[in-house]
């Protein structure tokens, strides 16, 4: 007679050959002491073979019997462990997120974000990529990435976003520049200057932001070198190439050789913005997500 092998065949032997004793294995499994024996039979007519050498008071095992028991314990752990690790998939308590930003995103908001994410989710791994805005876009819909820190204005369809700050820009000078804090009085004071700017590419919206603040400072810069990364403004600056305006989130103390003087009174403002589609199903994302809309890491990072 042939029979279906099933999942609670195998789960029923391991009970018995771990008890080895029919009564204690049924009451463990809820089960009946004829229904648990008619399983095991229903087995080893499956495979052909005998596992239990069945005695008036004891039960032992078949040498079959015995690879079976080593063999099916070290299986059903590692499918306990699949099976757990796919709940946890579910509720975002596992897997991975990969993060695209422009630079400023990783001065504070970025970390502040990862360390409160961790804490409540230490399993999530983090894969990160500075990238310029287009191209994180473009990741976005190709689910590349999961989440995008970006400097721009429009998005395109299926793509949300939320503002996460709204800052003024700041002048960025090399550290021996006659103008400082002390006697700085407006933009137009640098109108005979060249600019180092991040490039129009990088995004659009941010260069017109900036072109702003000269057309309302009376003059149009001379723009000497173009770039994506802050760092090589900096270094640009402190070689004295030139000097740039940045958001005030690039600020950085770690370079002693240039000096910032804030435009706050500027009305101008640049936005940073968190980005993600609408159709990525990654739990992960949905966790974070609900992290940054609920609480203040991001709001609180530069008070």
């Amino acid at each position: 007679m042939s029979y279906q092998l099933e999942y609670r065949h195998l789960r029923y032997f391991l009970a018995v050959a771990e008890d080895l004793h029919f009564r204690k294995a049924s009451e463990r499994l809820f089960i009946s002491q004829p229904g648990l024996s008619k399983q095991i039979k229903e087995l080893e007519d499956h495979l052909g073979v005998q596992l239990l050498e069945r005695h008036s008071r004891k039960v032992s095992l078949t040498p079959s019997g015995s690879y079976l028991k080593e063999e099916l314990k070290r299986s059903f752990q590692k499918l306990d462990y699949i099976l757990e690790h796919s709940k946890l998939l579910d509720r975002g308590m596992v897997g991975n997120l990969k993060l695209g930003y422009v630079g400023s995103a990783m001065q504070h908001i970025i970390p502040n974000l990862l360390l409160k994410f961790k804490k409540q989710h230490p399993k999530i791994l983090f894969n990160l990529k500075e990238m310029d805005n287009q191209a994180q876009v473009e990741g976005l819909l190709s689910n590349e990435i999961d989440l995008a820190f970006v400097r721009l204005e429009n998005f395109p369809r299926g793509l949300k976003a939320n503002i996460v700050l709204r800052e003024p820009f700041c002048l960025v000078l090399p550290e021996n520049h006659p103008i400082g804090t002390h006697n700085f009085k407006s933009l137009a004071q640098f109108k005979n200057e060249s600019f180092i700017l991040f490039d129009q590419r990088y995004s659009p919206s941010y260069f017109y932001k900036v072109m702003q603040l000269f057309d309302d400072s009376g003059f149009q810069p001379k723009i000497s070198h173009n770039t994506i990364h802050s760092n090589t403004i900096y270094k640009l600056v402190e070689n004295y190439f030139g000097i740039s305006i940045i958001p005030n989130s690039l600020k950085t103390d770690i370079n002693q050789k240039v000096k910032f003087i804030d435009l706050n009174y500027l009305p101008h403002r640049t936005k940073l913005s968190v980005v993600w589609n609408q159709n990525n199903r990654n739990p992960a994302l949905q966790n974070i997500l609900e992290l940054i809309t609920t609480s203040s890491v991001i709001k609180n990072v530069l008070s």
